[in-house]
């Protein structure tokens, strides 16, 4: 199946989740620059960081409910894409969390701002995993002909090479 939401013949959720990827990580990388060298600049940079990752995660996420709703219920895609979803609610909520928790720069992030920030980091980036695998490996999204219910070792015997 082929993504229903696309600009220019690309699909508009997987270019839109690079933002939130890039920025929330991004920020986790930053908060640990600052607590190094304790330099305000660097917390504010992730103060920053974490409201662009919300912001493009809430961007990302019309887009990306719009293409399972086309996908059959009980699939191997469908089940891949509901945790895809769930998942990556949680990361926002862990985000949305962590900067509320954040002072405004230049104080320092708190301990408990920091962790909620890292846990969504880590399941972002594992979410990120369960949405790309089926596209990446699948098709789902790209290629009308993509076999929903496929096995990956089916996958990798059977799928033809893309035209």
């Amino acid at each position: 199946m082929e993504s229903k939401a696309k600009v220019f013949g690309h699909p508009i959720h997987q270019t839109l989740v690079g933002i939130p990827l890039g920025l929330l990580g991004g920020a986790a990388i930053f908060d640990v620059v600052a607590l190094f060298t304790r330099d305000p600049t660097m917390g504010a940079v992730a103060y920053w960081m974490v409201a662009g990752g919300i912001i493009g995660g809430l961007a990302a996420a019309p887009f990306g409910l719009m293409d399972p709703m086309a996908i059959p219920p009980r699939t191997r895609v469908a089940r891949f894409g509901f945790k895809h979803g769930i998942g990556n609610m949680v990361v926002l909520a862990l985000s949305i969390a962590s900067r509320v928790l954040r002072p405004r720069p230049p104080e320092p992030a708190g301990v408990l701002a920091l962790v909620l920030s890292y846990w969504g980091v880590a399941l972002v980036h594992f979410t990120g995993w369960l949405g790309g695998e089926p596209v990446s490996r699948l098709d789902v999204g790209v290629s009308e002909g993509a076999h929903l219910d496929a096995t990956w070792l089916e996958e990798t015997r059977e799928m033809k090479p893309r035209s």
